[in-house]
C-alpha cells in the first residue's frame, strides 16, 4: 500500500516511510567507506591521509547542495500541505536550476584555489601532490554532487523515498565495482578512487535528472520554474541548519587533522579518518530518519493539522532513542574489529584507531537528539531555531572542545570532543523544544 505526506502515522508506517532514506543513507556511507578501504590497503598510508586531509573542501563547497535539498523539501512539502500543487512544482524546478548553476561556479572556484588550500591545511611534499590530484577531479564534478545531494531530499517530498533508495544503490555500486576493479585489479592509485566517486555522482544525478524531466507518477515534476526570490532566500533559511552541519564537518575535520598533526603526526590524521568513515555510517541512520520524516512533518504543517505534529514528534524520539542505546553499544564492542578492517597492516596505527573510535563513539547517545532536533525545526519551516541548535552543536561547542580538551587530557581529549559537544547541544535543543511546543502546537 504507498504511503503518502496525508497519512497518520503509526511506528509501523513511520518505519516504512523513512526505511528507504535510512538505508539510503547508510549505502551512501558505505561506499564512501569503500573509497578509504581500497586506498588505505592497496595504495598506501599517504594516500589514505592526503584523501583524508583534502575531502573536507570540496565538501565545504557542497554543503550548499545540502542546504537547498532540506529547505527547498520543506517548503515543497508545506506547500503541497497548502494545497497548492502547481507552486510546489514551479518551486522545485527553481531549486533545481539554481543547485546545477550553482555547482558550475563552485566548480571553477574550488579548483582554482586547491593547491593554497592544501597547504593551508598542512599538506606537504608528496602528500600535496596526492592531495591536489584527487581534489581536483572531485571538484570538475561539483554540479553533479550538488544534484544528487539535492535530489536524495526531493524524492521523498515527491513520496518517491523507495527510487531515491534505488538510485543510491545503483550510484553506490558504481563506486564499488570501479574501486575494486580501477584499485584492487588493476592497481591504479589515488587518482581512480576519485574517478569511481565522480561516476557514482554521475549517476546519482542523472537519473533523477531524467526521472523528473518526463511524466511520471510522483508529486513533482521539472518543468518551468517560478522566479522568487522570497521563497530561495526561505529555502537557504530553512536549510541553514543542514549547510552549518555540512560545513561544520569538514570545518571540525581540518581543526581536528590540525590538532592531531600537531599531536601525534601522519597516524592521527590516518586514525580520524577511520573514525569519520565509521561515524558518518551510524550517524546516517539518524539523518536518514529524519530526512524521511521531515517532507512529512512539513506537510502536516502546512495543513495545520497539530495533533499529527505532536504524534510525530513523539514516536520519532522514542524510536530514535531506542535506536542510539543499540548503535552505541555496538560501536563500542565492534571498536577494534573496525580499527583493523582499515589498519590492520600497521599495528601502532591500528590500536590507536581502536582507542580513537570507542572513545567517540560515546557521543552517539546525544547526536540522535540534536540532529532530530534541528531537522524537526527546518520541517517547521522555522531555519533560525534549527541553525542555532547546529551552529552550537557542530561549531560552538566542539571548536572549544576539541581546543580545550587536549591540554587537559592528551591526545584523548580529542577524540572526547565530539561528545562533549553533544552532552552540551542537548541541553540547548531540548530547551528550544520545550519552549517552542505552543507557538507550533505541537
Amino acid at each position: 500500500m504507498k504511503i503518502q505526506l496525508s497519512d497518520h502515522f503509526g511506528y509501523t508506517r513511520l518505519i516504512r516511510f523513512t526505511i528507504p532514506s535510512i538505508v539510503m543513507m547508510i549505502f551512501t556511507s558505505i561506499y564512501g567507506m569503500v573509497d578509504g578501504y581500497f586506498v588505505s590497503n592497496c595504495v598506501g598510508k599517504t594516500e589514505f591521509a592526503a584523501l583524508n586531509l583534502i575531502w573536507p573542501f570540496p565538501m565545504i563547497l557542497g554543503a550548499i547542495g545540502f542546504m537547498i535539498g532540506s529547505g527547498g523539501t520543506a517548503l515543497i512539502s508545506k506547500t503541497l500541505g497548502e494545497g497548492d500543487k502547481a507552486r510546489a512544482n514551479g518551486l522545485f524546478s527553481m531549486l533545481v536550476y539554481f543547485a546545477l548553476g550553482i555547482g558550475i561556479i563552485l566548480d571553477i572556484i574550488g579548483m582554482s584555489v586547491m593547491r593554497p588550500v592544501a597547504r593551508l591545511l598542512g599538506a606537504s611534499g608528496e602528500m600535496l601532490e596526492f592531495a591536489v590530484a584527487y581534489g581536483n577531479i572531485i571538484m570538475a564534478f561539483m554540479p553533479t554532487f550538488m544534484l544528487q545531494v539535492s535530489f536524495q531530499s526531493f524524492m521523498i517530498a515527491a513520496e518517491k523515498p523507495t527510487l531515491g533508495l534505488i538510485v543510491t544503490l545503483v550510484s553506490g555500486f558504481t563506486n564499488i565495482i570501479l574501486d575494486w576493479m580501477l584499485i584492487g585489479v588493476l592497481g591504479y592509485g589515488l587518482e581512480a578512487a576519485a574517478i569511481a566517486t565522480v561516476a557514482s555522482q554521475i549517476v546519482g544525478s542523472v537519473w533523477p535528472l531524467i526521472y523528473f524531466s518526463v511524466r511520471n507518477s510522483s508529486l513533482l515534476r521539472l518543468g518551468r520554474a517560478i522566479i522568487d526570490f522570497k521563497a530561495l532566500a526561505k529555502t537557504c533559511t530553512n536549510g541553514i541548519s543542514e549547510l552549518i552541519s555540512n560545513l561544520a564537518v569538514s570545518l571540525m575535520s581540518m581543526v581536528y587533522n590540525l590538532q592531531l598533526i600537531r599531536i601525534c603526526g601522519e597516524d592521527g590524521v590516518a586514525a580520524f579518518g577511520v573514525i569519520m568513515y565509521v561515524a558518518i555510517l551510524y550517524l546516517a541512520v539518524y539523518f536518514g530518519y529524519t530526512m524521511g520524516v521531515m517532507p512529512v512533518i512539513a506537510y502536516h504543517y502546512g495543513a495545520g493539522n497539530k495533533k499529527e505534529l505532536h504524534n510525530l514528534k513523539r514516536r520519532s524520539l522514542i524510536l530514535l532513542s531506542c535506536a542510539a542505546i543499540v548503535l552505541t553499544s555496538a560501536a563500542i564492542l565492534m571498536s577494534g574489529w573496525i580499527a583493523r578492517i582499515f589498519t590492520g597492516y600497521d599495528e601502532a596505527l591500528c590500536k590507536m584507531s581502536e582507542r580513537a573510535f570507542a572513545l567517540y563513539s560515546v557521543g552517539f547517545l546525544g547526536s540522535w537528539f540534536n540532529v532530530f532536533a534541528s531537522s524537526f525545526f527546518t520541517a517547521l519551516n522555522d531555519g533560525k531555531t534549527s541553525g542555532i541548535i547546529s551552529f552550537s552543536r557542530m561549531f560552538g561547542f566542539q571548536l572549544i572542545a576539541v581546543l580545550l580538551l587536549p591540554l587537559i587530557l592528551g591526545l584523548d581529549g580529542v577524540w572526547l570532543a565530539m561528545p562533549a559537544a553533544e552532552l552540551c547541544s542537548a541541553i540547548v535543543s531540548a530547551t528550544f523544544l520545550i519552549r517552542n511546543k505552543k507557538v507550533y502546537g505541537y
